[in-house]
Formats: structure tokens, sequence, C-alpha cells
């Protein structure tokens, strides 16, 4: 992709055209030459490599927990760590990301990322279930920031697990929305489709925050608890 080959970014945004997509990213800051060395390095796993957030997505997280500042957020769903290392590389002095995720395979390759960025410090992996994960934190723990992007049907646990817990200017932010468009048909019926679905009514319904869904990428939803 970015890395001086032949290979052209594809948009994970379902609407856009390659050509559309393009000028986004050329009209986007570039990552620097360890993402570079991410996204080539997942590339070469194949299809699973779609899982991967879009350059524009992790610039746009990045600028996210810049202004934001959390002392600690949370990453529920790690992969190969590309959006790890956008949010843990605008972490302040004093700030720590805690990433879930359930593969030693996949999170190897973050690892290996997280160092040669010299942000390792910062994170704490923990290989378990991401719901397990999060009842283990203390009581009183708050986050600040919060990105979920794993399993669909986990979403909705993970979001009753970190709205209680968001701070006062706390932000959850929310990948693959729109699915693909699937979440607009109603004949689209498989478990990952009803579990997105379900999930977007109850955040749309929750009045116990406010939220925006956004069409980059696959959609993204930002909530932010009603003060």
């Amino acid at each position: 992709m970015q890395n001086n080959s032949n290979e052209k970014p594809r948009p994970r945004s379902f609407f856009l055209n390659e050509e559309l997509f393009e000028y986004i990213l050329e009209h986007t800051s570039m990552p620097d030459e360890n993402q570079k060395s991410l996204i080539s390095k997942t590339s070469k796993l194949g299809r699973v490599s779609a899982m991967q957030i879009s350059q524009d997505q992790g610039m746009f997280l990045h600028m996210l927990v810049s202004v934001i500042r959390p002392k600690f957020a949370v990453e529920i769903g790690t992969f190969t760590g590309y959006s790890s290392l956008a949010i843990a590389k605008a972490l302040p002095e004093n700030g720590k990301l805690l990433c879930c995720d359930v593969s030693e395979e996949w999170t190897a390759i973050a690892r290996e990322h997280w160092i040669k960025a010299g942000v390792e410090e910062k994170i704490d992996l923990v290989i378990a279930p991401a719901s397990k994960t999060l009842a283990d934190l203390p009581v009183d723990k708050k986050i600040d920031f919060a990105f979920i992007d794993a399993d669909k049907s986990g979403y909705l646990e993970y979001y009753e697990a970190i709205v209680p817990r968001l701070s006062e200017h706390g932000l959850i932010a929310i990948d693959n929305v729109l699915w693909s468009g699937r979440v607009v048909h109603s004949e689209v019926s498989d478990s990952d489709t009803i579990s997105i679905k379900k999930f977007n009514d109850h955040v749309s319904e929750d009045e116990r925050v406010s939220s925006v869904m956004l069409s980059i990428g696959d959609g993204l939803t930002l909530v932010k608890r009603v003060s």
C-alpha cells in the first residue's frame, strides 16, 4: 500500500470508488515509515487483512486522542495494531492504553511495531476475552477514550461495560456500524448484521449518551455521556 509498492490501498468505505478514496488519502496526513511497514505486513496476511482500519481512520483516531488527551484509554480488538499505534502515539506522557484481544499471533505483529514506535511502555496488552478484562478493572477506574472494533456479537456487552466508566469528557468510538451497507437491507439476516443493527438501535435510544454516526471507513459512531 503506502510502502513504495505498486499495490493501491482499497477503500473500506463501500460507497467510495477507488479514485475518490485515493483523493482522500492524498489530502490526509501520510503514515510514518513504521506505520507503512505495519500496513505492508498486515496486507500479506490475506483476507483477514481487511480487519485493519484504513489510513484515514487511523489519522482520525490519532487526532481525536490528541484533542482528548486521555489518561486511560481502552481498545477492544487490536488485531495487528494499526489503531492502537495511532492511539498510543497521541497519548499524553502519563497516558496508558489497555488493549484487549484474544490472538497471540496477530498481536505479536502489533508488539513489534509498538516497540519500533517507542510506545510499548504506554500499552498494556491482555490476551483474554475483553468482557473479562473489563470486568477485572477496579470498580472506580474511569475510561477517557475507548475504541471498539472486535466481534460484532460482543459490541453491546463491551459498550455496556464501558459507558458507566466513561469520564466526564470521555468518548467511545465504535467501528463498522454501517457494515458495508447491510444494516439498511431488511433481507440480510446473518448474525453479525443483526448484532450491528441491534447495537445501533440501542445506542440511538440510550438516554445516557449523545451520539453521532459518521460515514468514515465502514461507519464510525462516536458516543459521549450526557452531562
